[in-house]
């Protein structure tokens, strides 16, 4: 008979325990507990399914990442409100557990895979390609989890109060408060609704334009051909949820970013520069090819040399962390077991050292495979390149997995593309100083970059996962196999994600085949660093340079660097309406002077955000299906007109958001 238990968080969650003092979970250290159910392993496998296309689909388009584990625990719950009897909040954890890998290994994959298309690296076949995209996430996932499995009970435990682990706070919020009902979800799903069709009729039959450009305004043709000033927003559903998440203080700092580029940096260069004065001002921000088929640099790589200066930045700032971060690695690789013969409780067990050492070394031996035999093949010192960058990988992941942890447990934000592009350098340095160069070259430093980056972002998650299992009594040890099993899933999805859209739309730079491609700006980003240096083009090291004193700039301000350079790198139709997004968000949230009712307008206009980013992204799915299905029709309307309809329609949903979060009340807050 299963013991009832408190649907409260222990008073002293949230703060440090005193001297002889210890934190008991929601879930004490009991037998009988349910928390690895059918229901927790079906619904999590279904919630990577959907959302590893969904998040997918947002970061190919704008680039930005989004939080996969609050809209999955909101459903949970909601499924739980449904069933016939009520799950303990561990099985909604281990859900988590399981769902959350599809956004975590949307970071290895799609802000780095796509460049392989871009730069014509992917493989002679079908099944070729496949696996050379879809073993990169899935290693770099297995290795984020053994690297951060030594350092948990020190994040969780010893640090317990000392760090605010604000994103694990929130989701543990929600899920005690689906423990009372599920009635979050409805709201949810009513939000996802929306987004879908609303996101699926602009991309499919095209009714009005998915972009507001102030170029469609023949009243602005001066502005828009002879100063190069242009002013862009995305009216999709999705960006304005996202803006509501990300928060006023970064949208602002990201929109700053843009500004700079949009409104200063492209009309002084479209100003100073006899070439790109002949030129739009699209190829002034990307960049375009001579009548002499030679590429000349746009604004935009001063983003990617900010971007990378923020990246060393935070890394410098954290060196701390990271000799501490060892110590820790050190002590618990070396700790001797327990010969007392006291059964471990399930809310300390980890998958055992030796297990970890085992998992390691397989693991070890497939990588090192995989460069020689699929990146490597046919480069000089195969073996010995292979051997180097398997090292290399291993150490980097090692170097920053805890610098990944430790800010997602201060603040909820990780520099992974910052730290990525660093990886990327580092390995373009040491490969081509091994002669290294060309395709194999390049196809290798971004399989090392996908690998790193994946395993910072399953770091960051991972911590957090930590966190919430910690504070509700889940087992460390079921949170760490349902990560590893769960990669494996959301890795093929992913993969037949960036296959379809590869095919249907294509990645970076507009051709004739593909003339709307999806912008893939982090593995744009990712590419262009491939090409400068093992490319045989050379980087644009004063536009990197240039980019690097602005991060320093900024830093010095007080300003988050990689905010600000990811605002340059960025078009500005993505970061414009992220920022009237966050703005709508803090109306609402200042929309009552009692703080229980603002409290509860604020979480439901989360809740539609999250539906809204949800709803968006499955659109771009169905409609990727539909086009490669022979689907591809628009509206035969006005190109202004359709333009004006744009703003329309992208206000009419702000205007939704704003009154439909304001019906919110006080005893609907968590």
């Amino acid at each position: 008979m299963e013991a009832k238990h408190s649907m409260h968080l222990p008073e002293n969650a949230f703060r440090e325990l005193k001297d002889g003092e210890t934190y008991v979970p929601m879930i004490p250290d009991e037998t009988g507990v349910r928390e690895v159910t059918g229901r927790s392993i079906g619904f999590g496998l279904v919630m990577i399914m959907i959302f590893s296309a969904a998040a997918a689909y947002i970061a190919l388009k704008l680039g930005q990442g989004i939080e996969t584990a609050i809209p999955i625990g909101i459903l949970a719950v909601g499924y739980s409100a449904m069933m016939s009897r009520k799950s303990l909040i561990i099985e909604n954890v281990n859900i988590l557990a399981i769902g959350a890998t599809s956004g975590i290994l949307v970071g290895g994959s799609v802000f780095v895979m796509p460049a392989i298309f871009m730069l014509d690296l992917q493989g002679d076949s079908f099944m070729a390609t496949f696996m050379q995209i879809f073993l990169v996430p899935f290693f770099g996932a297995v290795l984020g989890v053994l690297f951060l499995i030594p350092f948990r009970k020190y994040f969780v435990a010893d640090m317990h109060g000392k760090l605010p682990f604000p994103e694990a706070t929130a989701t543990t919020e929600i899920l005690v408060a689906g423990g009372k009902g599920g009635k979050s979800a409805q709201t949810l799903v009513y939000a996802l609704g929306i987004g879908i069709v609303i996101d699926y009729i602009a991309l499919a039959i095209r009714p009005w334009a998915d972009v507001f450009s102030t170029a469609a305004i023949p009243s602005m043709h001066y502005l828009t051909d002879k100063a190069k000033a242009v002013f862009q927003m995305n009216t999709s559903a999705a960006v304005l949820g996202l803006g509501v998440i990300i928060g006023v203080k970064y949208a602002s700092i990201i929109m700053a970013g843009s500004m700079l580029a949009y409104l200063v940096l492209i009309p002084l260069v479209g100003h100073l520069s006899p070439i790109f004065a002949q030129q739009p001002f699209e190829n002034i921000f990307f960049g375009f090819e001579d009548a002499a088929g030679n590429f000349i640099p746009g604004v935009r790589n001063i983003g990617i040399g900010g971007i990378f200066a923020a990246g060393v930045i935070s890394i410098l700032k954290m060196s701390g962390v990271i000799k501490q971060a060892l110590s820790q690695v050190m002590s618990q690789m070396f700790k001797k077991g327990d010969a007392s013969g006291v059964k471990e409780s399930r809310l300390e067990s980890d998958i055992k050292m030796s297990t970890l050492a085992i998992i390691g070394v397989v693991l070890a031996v497939m990588i090192f495979v995989y460069f020689r035999f699929v990146a490597l093949s046919s480069a000089p010192n195969a073996t010995m390149v292979s051997f180097i960058s398997l090292i290399m990988t291993i150490f980097i992941v090692f170097l920053f997995s805890a610098v990944s942890a430790w800010a997602i447990a201060m603040i909820s934000v990780t520099p992974i593309s910052g730290m990525t592009l660093t990886t990327l350098i580092i390995a373009a340095v040491v490969l081509s100083a091994l002669g290294l160069t060309g395709a194999s070259g390049m196809l290798a430093i971004l399989l090392v970059g996908g690998v790193v980056c994946t395993a910072l972002s399953m770091a960051g998650s991972l911590v957090t996962q930590f966190k919430i299992g910690y504070w509700t009594g889940a087992s460390p040890k079921t949170i760490q196999w349902s990560n590893i099993i769960g990669a494996a899933l959301a890795s093929l999805v992913i993969t037949a994600v960036i296959m379809l859209f590869a095919d249907v739309y294509g990645f970076g730079q507009p051709t004739a085949e593909h003339p709307n491609p999806l912008p893939a700006p982090q593995a744009s980003a990712m590419a262009a660093v491939a090409n400068a240096f093992l490319g045989g083009q050379g980087a644009p090291w004063m536009l990197y340079g240039l980019g690097t004193v602005i991060a320093l700039l900024v830093t010095m301000l007080g300003i988050s660097p990689l905010a600000f350079a990811l605002g340059m790198y960025l078009p500005i139709e993505l970061n414009s309406p992220i920022l009237l997004g966050a703005c709508v968000g803090w109306l609402i949230n200042k929309s009552s002077k009692k703080e229980k009712i603002a409290k509860a307008r604020s979480d439901k206009a989360i809740l539609v955000a999250s539906g809204f980013i949800a709803g968006g992204a499955l659109a771009g799915v169905f409609d990727a299906l539909t086009k490669m299905l022979g689907f591809n029709y628009a509206m035969p309307l006005d190109p202004g007109l359709k333009n004006w309809l744009g703003l329309i329609v992208f206000a009419a949903l702000a205007y939704f958001l704003f009154q439909y979060s304001r019906s919110a009340k006080a005893e609907d807050a968590h």
